[in-house]
């Protein structure tokens, strides 16, 4: 169900959540592998950084199951999307604001993190009328970006190494056909890409 049906008893809900999480994790364990959950602010549980932070506390399985970060979708969780008592910023903030907002999250997500997915984002969401608003990705150089792709991405690679991060990915690709059809979109997704393995490799 929905984040409003979670909302409506979330400290039994992330518990039935956390089970099946920590059943998942030990089949994973089992075959040498592990999971990322992904911070969505439509997912139930993981539609804000409080509910992330809590539910990976809850599985307490840091080896087998760890917290999968997307640009886009955790700067919404930053803006209270879904989760409006989470909310660290407003709309219209400061570069001063955003950056001591980003530093509480990615400190609290930070040593969860195992998975993460290089975006773009400009404030906004999809989703209407009774539907969960949902995660939204941009292009990469998005007139409307509110991210510095490139700074954004080293407060969540830290010590990648010591999370057993090896490799990174671009996330965000549901665009228009003619935006997809064209060379230079995924030029400027490399781009980007080379720009965040240069900084933070």
């Amino acid at each position: 169900f929905g984040v409003a049906k979670f909302l409506e008893d979330p400290d039994t809900n992330i518990k039935h959540i956390a089970a099946t999480f920590k059943e998942a994790a030990k089949i994973a364990a089992d075959h040498g592998e592990r999971l990322a959950a992904e911070g969505e602010v439509c997912w139930a549980g993981l539609h804000s950084w409080k509910a992330s932070l809590a539910l990976m506390e809850e599985v307490g399985m840091p080896e087998s199951l760890g917290f999968q970060a997307d640009l886009a979708h955790t700067y919404t969780f930053m803006l209270g999307y879904n989760a409006p008592d989470d909310a660290l910023l407003k709309k219209d903030h400061t570069e001063e604001e955003f950056w001591a907002a980003y530093e509480t999250v990615t400190d609290k997500l930070r040593p969860w993190t195992i998975d993460f997915h290089v975006a773009q984002n400009d404030g906004e969401v999809h989703g209407a009328g009774d539907h969960d608003k949902t995660g939204k990705h941009c292009p990469a150089d998005d007139p409307n970006g509110k991210l510095d792709i490139t700074r954004c991405s080293g407060y969540w690679l830290k010590d990648a190494s010591d999370r057993g991060i090896e490799h990174i990915c671009w996330d965000g690709c549901m665009f228009p056909n003619t935006t997809l059809e064209n060379p230079n979109t995924w030029n400027t997704i490399l781009k980007a890409m080379i720009d965040v393995r240069d900084a933070h490799s």
